[in-house]
């Protein structure tokens, strides 16, 4: 059973990545009046360092996670690195069970999983969506109806995966965000709520935050922490290949 709930762990972390969702089946279309949204969206930019995250080249976050599930209520310890530059993305969890890599080299995506499976691209889920607003294909719309009741919006990028983002009434700072997305012909819908932002070189990024994965037939919860954050730091091409 602990493979079992390893294996659904890494299929669902990495949604997140520091920070997700993933592919909408009710997806919105292109919109046609949101101004309230985007100028949600835009306060929602700034609150996490304005121009400084939409010009940030580079993001390196490493940390902890514990993982506990419906099923086994033992904490499951492991470790977690996301590195982003530009389009080009890495993603490593190290648990007791099934070690994860998967990286983005701008083309082409390599996965450590078996069966040619891969996880939704991270830099389309999540915090990697809010430096994107404004750009073509990166839409902003309302919430669902059931949702609406909250100050937020739900931003899409160009290839259909979402985020409903919630903000802070008063810093307009993301307090959470949720969506739902389908892993093996299973449904998965996940919940974030961030607790704590550090701010590295002007840029606001989650620093502990609480993830709940619900699939078909278990909940898993899990609680990061990050110990290093790293902005606009050098990375070497080399990074994004799992030869490195």
């Amino acid at each position: 059973m602990r493979k079992i709930t390893s294996l659904l762990f890494i299929a669902g972390i990495f949604s997140f990545a520091a920070f997700a969702q993933g592919q909408g089946k009710d997806a919105a279309a292109a919109p046609k009046n949101f101004a309230a949204e985007i100028e949600l969206a835009r306060l929602a930019l700034a609150a996490h360092g304005g121009e400084k995250l939409r010009a940030m080249k580079t993001l390196v976050v490493k940390g902890s996670v514990d993982v506990t599930t419906s099923a086994i209520a033992q904490a499951i310890p492991a470790t977690f690195i996301t590195i982003f530059a530009g389009e080009k993305y890495r993603i490593e969890i190290l648990n007791p069970f099934q070690p994860l890599k998967q990286v983005f080299d701008g083309t082409q995506t390599s996965s450590t999983i078996r069966g040619g499976f891969t996880l939704p691209p991270i830099n389309r889920l999540g915090f990697p969506l809010l430096p994107r607003l404004g750009e073509q294909g990166f839409i902003v719309t309302s919430l669902p109806e059931n949702k609406k009741k909250k100050k937020g919006f739900r931003m899409t990028s160009p290839e259909g995966f979402y985020t409903d983002f919630y903000l802070d009434e008063k810093s307009n700072q993301i307090k959470g965000y949720d969506s739902s997305y389908e892993i093996n012909g299973r449904n998965v819908t996940t919940s974030v709520e961030i607790d704590k932002f550090r701010v590295v070189e002007g840029v606001a990024v989650p620093e502990r935050y609480a993830q709940r994965f619900d699939t078909e037939k278990l909940t898993i919860y899990a609680n990061f922490k990050a110990k290093d954050i790293f902005v606009n730091s050098k990375i070497e091409d080399g990074v994004f290949s799992l030869a490195e």
